[in-house]
């Protein structure tokens, strides 16, 4: 008796272990395509020429950044574009 009670609080707690990384990993691959969709937007539409810079490109290094750190992460290669710093 107690050893399917111990089996079924096991497999109860892998499911939800599973459920948790399934859902972080859901928001992680969600920024990481918002953060490259901006990035491809925002050379498109060339609006970094418009402030007197060079689009950013598609480098490794900024194809990383972008997919690490989404939008925010293309917000900081904006910011280092502006300062003058590429990668």
């Amino acid at each position: 008796m107690s050893t399917a009670l111990i089996t079924i609080l096991l497999v109860a707690a892998i499911l939800l272990i599973g459920y948790y990384l399934i859902k972080k990993f859901m928001v992680l691959l969600v920024n990481a395509i918002l953060g490259l969709v901006f990035l491809v937007l925002l050379n498109f539409f060339h609006i970094l020429p418009l402030m007197g810079k060079p689009d950013l490109g598609y480098g490794l290094a900024t194809i990383i950044i972008s997919a690490i750190g989404g939008i925010p992460g293309v917000c900081i290669l904006i910011l280092l574009n502006i300062l003058g710093i590429t990668l």
